[in-house]
């Protein structure tokens, strides 16, 4: 190891007596807590043993394995002499040769960057037969042909699932980083590692929810979410923000910012320096943002047309009577952009003209090719779905949250298991993962018509294909001027699908790229210096085609925007102050909306 000290027993430092009495004692009772709360909340009814249907995907996998045997064999042939080789390599190192590794792992792949996995023959040897292994199993799904393409997407998805949990960086005797720890504290990073792991049993009440951060440092109002502003208009699904101008002059059209309703609003009001609206404000836009509600059972009978409704349609009538302007450059983000196509398409057939430039950040309007989270959407998980929502009137906002975490399982599952519950400390205060955590409740039937009719059955970009409120949509018809801007390496609205809406929407539109992920790349301030962008005006059918041809710029994509946006009406009207226009101020941002709990 990178210390061999630490392997000689002397090292070793025994624990304190007294702390291991305390944490057993502790253990016992609160895990007798834990698991009476836990079963008192069952249901009485017999539980689907493979609610995922993950085995019979496997099961159709291994039939199809097996009509052709060749195949195989073959890559078994592959795995044995790689690993015969690492063999070879592992006794050479141990007599002083320096072979070449075998396999090395992604330079994106954080896990193995402890020095200990290359200088130790022994790290190096067990780092490198797990990806060998890993390497195996990929390719033994990815030969399994004649596989139903929702199929094989599963097997795919899970097997990743299954070689990401089993990574030795994840097990006490085979991490030297973990390995090392003990040693140095005697094994009090693994008690203080159990009494994290019941504190989170705890917050889950029986199921494990891992705090990725401290909650403690954190708190909406005071030191995130403190754009100043007034709610100035509120109903049952909203409150409606208006932030407080830092310049004389504003722009004459209003901004309206539609975020998407499965998280926060406060992803684009995390802290000063990377709060796009405060950075907004600061360009000369009169700023609203929709704070949705984080809905109980009261609102299960709450629809996507009724977000629609009592969300843009209501948020633009509040706009005119607290600016007197009809107009207004609106954002949807996500979900919300899916909302603000929606009501683009339903404006249209009645002949409301108030949006005059939509932006999209990170939408899917055509989902076809939904992603990785198209793993989760077939006829017996919507249906299992649907049957915990009618008891509930909604979802679960920790169920969501745990679905998007597992397509980043590396990043946001395994590395808290090994910092939490290994390494025994406590996790670092981060504001995004505070957000991230900050999750929030789906009314049952909203959330059940957008899985089935927009991610199962794509029906949103079928002419006609979806109504809300009497009215068919169809996309075709929006001729706004349009903004598009989706990120590089986005697993929840990846680009090569968002990019289809420049091939559906009939007025000018302009498509940006950037880098980084759903988040990182939106959140990205231009004082940052950090992640780049790649433009280009002409809009082929193939993104392949567009990015091939495309420019990439340094830095953020926020003053291409400005400019874009800006450039549609560049006049401008002394400063609004909230609460002093038509709509009377209710009370300050960030409103009471957003500091509702999922748990409470």
């Amino acid at each position: 190891m990178a210390d061999k000290d630490n392997a000689n027993p002397a090292s070793f430092r025994l624990p304190d007596p007294a702390l291991v009495s305390r944490t057993m004692s502790d253990v016992a009772e609160r895990g007798h807590r834990i698991v009476s709360d836990f079963l008192k909340r069952q249901t009485d009814g017999t539980p689907d043993p493979d609610p995922l249907k993950i085995g019979s995907a496997f099961l159709e996998m291994t039939t199809r394995l097996m009509t052709n045997p060749a195949r195989l064999v073959q890559a078994q042939l592959g795995f044995w002499h790689d690993y015969l080789t690492l063999w070879q390599n592992t006794a050479r190192r141990m007599m002083g040769d320096e072979p070449k590794p075998v396999i090395d792992e992604d330079s994106k792949d954080r896990r193995f960057k402890d020095e200990a996995w290359r200088d130790h023959e022994i790290f190096d040897f067990i780092r490198q037969t797990y990806l060998l292994s890993a390497r195996y199993f990929r390719h033994v799904v990815e030969g399994a042909e004649g596989l139903e393409p929702k199929t094989a997407q599963k097997v795919d998805f899970y097997t990743r699932q299954f070689v990401d949990a089993m990574s030795p960086t994840n097990f006490l005797l085979t991490n030297p980083e973990v390995l090392r720890r003990t040693a140095e504290t005697g094994g009090e990073n693994l008690l203080r590692g159990l009494s994290n792991l019941l504190s989170d049993l705890e917050r889950g009440r029986g199921q494990l929810k891992i705090r990725m951060t401290d909650d403690t440092k954190f708190k909406v109002g005071e030191n995130i979410a403190v754009t100043p502003g007034k709610v100035v208009y509120q109903n049952d699904l909203m409150q409606l923000i208006q932030y407080t101008p830092t310049t004389k002059d504003v722009l004459k059209r209003p901004l309206l910012i539609i975020p998407p309703w499965i998280n926060k609003f406060y992803i684009l009001d995390l802290r000063p320096k990377n709060s796009f609206i405060r950075w907004a404000v600061e360009q000369g836009h009169t700023v609203f943002v929709i704070s949705w509600v984080n809905p109980d059972s009261k609102l299960a009978e709450k629809g996507f047309d009724d977000y629609m409704t009592e969300g843009p349609y209501a948020a633009l009538d509040a706009i005119e009577k607290a600016t007197g302007e009809k107009g207004a450059n609106v954002i949807g983000y996500c979900l919300g952009g899916t909302l603000l196509a929606s009501t683009l398409a339903h404006m249209a057939v009645k002949k409301d003209t108030r949006v005059k430039s939509a932006t999209f950040f990170t939408t899917m309007v055509d989902f076809e090719e939904a992603g990785e989270l198209g793993v989760f959407i077939d006829e017996e998980q919507l249906s299992a779905l649907e049957e915990k929502m009618s008891k509930r009137g909604f979802l679960e906002g920790q169920e969501m949250a745990t679905t998007f975490n597992m397509l980043r399982a590396n990043d946001l599952i395994w590395s808290f298991v090994v910092n939490n519950y290994l390494m025994g400390q406590e996790p670092f205060p981060f504001d995004l993962l505070y957000w991230n955590d900050d999750s929030t409740r789906m009314p049952a039937k909203m959330h059940s018509f957008y899985l089935r009719r927009m991610y199962q059955q794509n029906d949103l970009v079928k002419p006609g294909g979806i109504e809300l409120n009497g009215v068919k949509l169809d996309l075709r018809k929006i001729k706004v001027p349009a903004y598009i801007l989706s990120t590089r390496e986005d697993h929840i609205a990846p680009w090569l699908s968002t990019y289809r809406a420049t091939q559906i929407y009939k007025g000018p539109v302009r498509f940006v790229l950037a880098a980084s992920g759903h988040i990182a790349g939106v959140a990205n301030p231009p004082d940052a210096g950090k992640y780049s962008h790649w433009i280009n005006t002409e809009l082929p059918a193939d993104p392949e085609d567009w990015f091939k041809g495309a420019t990439e710029l340094a830095g953020s994509w926020w003053p291409d925007w400005h400019r874009w946006v800006s450039g549609q009406d560049k006049t401008t009207v002394p400063a609004r102050i909230p609460g002093e226009g038509g709509l009377p101020a209710l009370e300050d941002a960030p409103g009471s909306y957003v500091k509702v709990m999922g748990t409470d």
